[in-house]
């Protein structure tokens, strides 16, 4: 796939020149490496855990096991946690192992991710870690000018939905989004981004082309894409926030399912979106 580099946006890129789209008026954000770096690591400490609880077969090494688990998590990147966990139920299963409840998996797994980012939190809760370090690079003045253009912002994330809120809440974000914040629930029917998108387009009663969606996940992207809306990849380096670098692996997936745009951050966000609007020439 080529792609291209406009100098009004030199960090984009992007498969297919763009025009503008005056009708977009809401605009939906995943929360995790699109907004928030506080779970950055998290695979690590999920395949960690999936390797563990694995039945070993004679042919493992442990490469080939960390790998298999790590193409399981990865290939369902941005729907609900539980769904993973489903398929490390699964692959206890064929394995010859007896499984345990996925719900009882995800638990686990948050109990062992909360003492990872512990230490993120109560820093950036008592001030002694800086929020903008766990933020996005320039997401904070980025939605000041979605909001100063009008539109209507959402967040959806497959992340729990109190831990969605606890975690905007300390970057300074939660407000933004009014009462328009959505997260996973052990309920695992109750929620989707597919749901959420759904809800914007019929309460709203506007068009899929009215919707702008951010995320660095594969469903925002395509889900976004299905419905005609203009979906932008967040291909961030999570591990060097602000470092302008696209990270491969976000970029070839995303770009697979039909994100219009690649940025690694938001430095050239609010000039993109000008364009988007009309706002610019």
């Amino acid at each position: 796939m080529n792609l291209s580099n406009n100098p009004r946006w030199p960090s984009a890129e992007l498969p297919a020149p763009l025009t503008p789209r005056p009708e977009i008026s809401h605009v939906l954000f995943d929360f995790d490496g699109t907004l928030s770096l506080i779970r950055q690591g998290w695979p690590e400490v999920m395949v960690g855990m999936f390797v563990e609880m694995l039945p070993r077969l004679p042919s493992d090494t442990d490469e080939s096991l960390e790998k298999l688990v790590l193409d399981d998590i990865m290939s369902l990147n941005g729907k609900q946690t539980i769904y993973q966990m489903m398929q490390l139920a699964e692959r206890v299963k064929e394995r010859g192992g007896e499984p345990r409840e996925p719900l009882w998996y995800k638990h686990e797994y948050l109990r062992r991710l909360e003492l990872k980012i512990a230490n993120r939190t109560s820093g950036i809760a008592d001030g002694s870690i800086p929020r903008d370090e766990y933020l996005v690079h320039a997401a904070r003045p980025f939605l000041d000018h979605l909001k100063a253009c009008g539109l209507t912002l959402y967040l959806a994330s497959g992340t729990d939905e109190y831990a969605v809120r606890r975690e905007a809440e300390l970057l300074g974000v939660l407000d933004d989004f009014g009462p328009h914040v959505y997260g996973a629930q052990d309920d695992f029917a109750k929620f989707s981004k597919k749901m959420i998108i759904d809800k914007i387009l019929q309460e709203n009663q506007i068009p899929g082309g009215h919707l702008l969606s951010f995320g660095d996940g594969y469903v925002e992207i395509q889900n976004t894409h299905e419905v005609g809306g203009f979906a932008v990849a967040m291909a961030t380096d999570e591990a060097a926030n602000g470092s302008g670098r696209i990270d491969p692996w976000k970029r070839e997936r995303l770009l697979g399912v039909g994100a219009n745009v690649v940025l690694p951050d938001y430095r050239d966000a609010i000039a993109l979106v000008d364009y988007l609007l009309g706002r610019t020439v």
